[in-house]
C-alpha cells in the first residue's frame, strides 16, 4: 500500500483551510480511496487540485439587499457582493453558508466564488420601491467586498457609486487595500456624512497572518489604509477581530496602539466564534498550526462561550462571558480610553437620500452632484 496520504496532511500554501470538511447537508460523503493498484499518485493529485484552482461563477439571486434584525448587530441591511472568499480566514463565520449551495464550508469556500449579477438594474429597483426604509448598507459584513475578484467584477464600486448619486449611507468592513481604488467614491461620501470604514487588523505577525488569513493583505498594507483613508478625510476605525486565547489575544493592546496611530478614530473586537462547520475546520488548522495550544484554546473558548461554536444569546454571544471574556473586555476599555478612541461613531446621515430617477438609470446624474 503506497503510503502517500489520501487527503493533505499539512495546510496547502496560500490557503486557511486544511481539508474540504463535509458540509452539515450531505447525507454521504464520498472520498476518494487509494486500492492498492496504482502509487497513489492520482488521489493525491485530486486533493491538490481541489485545494488550489480558483472558480469563480454568477450568482443569479435577484435580491441583493438582506435585511437584518438581530439586536446586536449594528445594522439593518446590507449588501454582499460575493459568497465565498478568497482571502481563506480560517475563522470565517461565513463558511458555513456554503453549505447551503451543496459546496463544503473548507477549502471550497475559498475557491468558488460567486459574484452578483445585474448589480445596478437590482439595486436601483430595491432603492425604487415604495416600501423602501433608509438606513445605512452595510458592506463586508459576511464576505470581504475587496477580494480579488472585486478588481475584475467592480461589483462593489458599482454600489458605491449609486450610493454617491442618490445620496445613500453606506458602512464598509474590509482587510483588502483595493479600497484604495475607490478613494474617489469615498471621500465624496465623506464629505456628506455617508460614510464611515472598518479595517480588519488581527494582528502585526506577518507569519500569523499567513496562518491565519493566507490571501490578504499585510498587517503594514492595512495600517496603510488606514492612514490614506483617514488623510483622505474618510472617517476610519479598525476591527480587532478575532481574538483568539493563545493566539492572538497578546496583541489586543499593541492593536489598539498602533491602529490608532495609523489614524483610526475607533475601535472594536469580537471573541472568536465557531458556528458550525468552522470548529472542525479551526481545530484541524490548530492540530497543524499550534498542536501544542489545541486544547487550551478549546478549553477556554468551551468556558467562556459554553460550547466552543459560540452562544446564541444576543447580548454575549460576540464577548462571551467568564474570567478570560472579562479580562479581555477589561483590557480594551483600558487600551481604548488611553489612546483616546471615540466611544460611538457619529452616525451616518439619512436625510439626503435621493430615490433613483430615470435620470438616474440612464446614466444622466452624475457622480460628484
Amino acid at each position: 500500500m503506497s503510503d502517500l496520504p489520501i487527503k493533505p496532511s499539512k495546510p496547502t500554501r496560500g490557503r486557511g483551510a486544511v481539508t474540504n470538511h463535509p458540509s452539515r447537508f450531505l447525507a454521504a460523503v464520498v472520498e476518494p480511496q487509494s486500492d492498492d493498484w496504482g502509487d497513489g499518485l492520482d488521489i493525491l493529485e485530486h486533493w491538490q487540485a481541489c485545494s488550489t484552482k480558483v472558480q469563480v461563477k454568477p450568482d443569479l439571486t435577484k435580491r441583493l439587499i438582506t435585511t437584518n434584525r438581530s439586536p446586536d448587530i449594528p445594522f439593518e441591511q446590507s449588501i454582499n457582493p460575493y459568497k465565498g472568499c478568497e482571502h481563506g480566514c480560517i475563522y470565517c463565520f461565513a463558511r458555513p453558508t456554503h453549505a447551503y449551495l451543496d459546496l463544503s464550508p473548507g477549502l471550497d469556500f475559498e475557491t468558488h466564488i460567486f459574484y452578483k449579477t445585474n448589480v445596478r438594474e437590482h439595486l436601483l429597483r430595491e432603492l425604487t420601491r415604495p416600501s423602501y426604509q433608509i438606513s445605512p448598507i452595510a458592506m463586508g459584513t459576511n464576505t470581504d467586498p475587496y477580494q480579488p475578484i472585486e478588481r475584475e467584477h467592480r461589483i462593489t464600486r458599482t454600489v458605491l457609486e449609486l450610493a454617491l448619486q442618490t445620496r445613500h449611507p453606506v458602512s464598509i468592513v474590509t482587510k483588502g487595500v483595493l479600497i484604495l481604488r475607490d478613494l474617489d467614491l469615498l471621500t465624496e461620501l465623506a464629505k456628506h456624512n455617508l460614510v464611515h470604514v472598518s479595517v480588519s487588523l488581527t494582528t502585526l505577525s506577518k507569519s500569523l497572518k499567513q496562518q491565519l488569513e493566507p490571501r490578504t493583505a499585510s498587517p503594514s498594507a492595512r495600517l496603510r489604509i488606514i492612514r490614506d483613508l483617514s488623510k483622505a478625510g474618510v472617517p476610519t476605525g479598525a476591527m480587532f477581530a478575532p481574538m483568539i486565547p493563545y493566539v492572538n489575544d497578546h496583541e489586543l493592546e499593541a492593536l489598539v496602539s498602533t491602529a490608532h496611530q495609523a489614524g483610526a478614530r475607533w475601535g472594536a473586537y469580537i471573541l472568536l466564534r465557531l458556528p458550525r462547520e468552522v470548529r472542525p475546520l479551526f481545530e484541524e488548522w490548530l492540530q497543524n498550526h499550534y498542536p501544542e495550544r489545541q486544547r487550551k484554546v478549546m478549553n477556554v473558548l468551551y468556558a467562556h462561550h459554553q460550547k466552543p461554536e459560540g452562544r446564541t444569546q444576543w447580548s454575549v454571544r460576540m464577548r462571551g462571558t467568564g474570567v478570560f471574556a472579562d479580562l479581555l473586555s477589561q483590557r480594551f476599555a483600558i487600551a481604548s480610553r488611553k489612546v483616546g478612541f471615540d466611544h460611538e461613531r457619529a452616525p451616518l446621515r439619512t436625510d439626503l437620500f435621493r430615490p433613483p430617477t430615470s435620470g438616474t438609470e440612464a446614466g444622466q446624474m452624475g457622480l460628484f452632484d
